[in-house]
């Protein structure tokens, strides 16, 4: 009980100063924050545009989440302790990956939240690509909504081909959630086709508020 205290206090300590210095470097603003719940799992499924993503969805949260990484990220011993104290699980890539699947199911069935990006990988041009199908399952055996959610600015900001970061301004939107009912009734392909849909609306909405040209799909 103590150590999941420390390791709460640990969370939220690093997330106030992730939050703070997003602010800082990336202008970072948040829009449809309330369409996390405030208590009860739900699932994160967001576009994949640079590193700090993660950081992004989850620092300016009340709620704690949990996220995946793929598994090389661990190799080194100082940064994978690092991300697994502020709840990364490994991911394989190469193969389907059943004992992390299991576990992300736990941790909703558990009432937690959990942050993943169907894309698979970063973008190359800004673009949200086709989201691999999976979320339904996760969505209905955790008994979980799905948050679709945007990121825009971050893929400016530190593209896949950049070594290190530039400033800039980004955006956060939590968009409606989707019930495991609904997702249920959409089936799997269906329901990947949907989210990848409704993101490419909501960022292109999202862009245009900001003076920004959409991007062509």
């Amino acid at each position: 009980m103590l150590k999941e205290k420390l390791r709460l206090i640990w969370y939220k300590a690093v997330c106030v100063i992730l939050h703070i210095l997003c602010k800082i470097f990336f202008r970072l603003r948040l829009f449809g924050r309330e369409n996390i719940p405030k208590k009860d799992a739900f699932i994160v499924a967001c576009n994949h545009q640079s590193y700090l993503d993660p950081v992004f969805c989850g620092a300016p949260l009340r709620r704690q989440m949990h996220y995946l990484a793929r598994e090389s990220l661990f190799s080194n011993w100082f940064f994978g302790a690092l991300i697994s104290s502020v709840n990364a699980l490994p991911l394989k890539q190469a193969e389907a990956d059943l004992t992390t699947v299991r576990r992300v199911i736990e941790l909703l069935k558990e009432g937690k939240g959990v942050c993943l990006f169907p894309e698979g990988t970063r973008t190359e041009d800004g673009r949200i690509e086709p989201f691999k199908p999976g979320l339904g399952l996760l969505c209905r055996r955790g008994n979980a909504p799905i948050i679709p959610t945007v990121i825009d600015g971050a893929f400016e900001c530190w593209p896949r081909h950049k070594k290190m970061f530039s400033f800039g301004s980004i955006h956060v939107q939590f968009g409606q959630p989707i019930t495991p009912r609904q997702a249920k009734e959409m089936g799997d392909k269906k329901l990947a086709e949907h989210l990848t849909k409704t993101l490419r609306e909501m960022q292109n909405d999202l862009r245009k508020r900001r003076g920004k040209q959409p991007y062509k799909y």
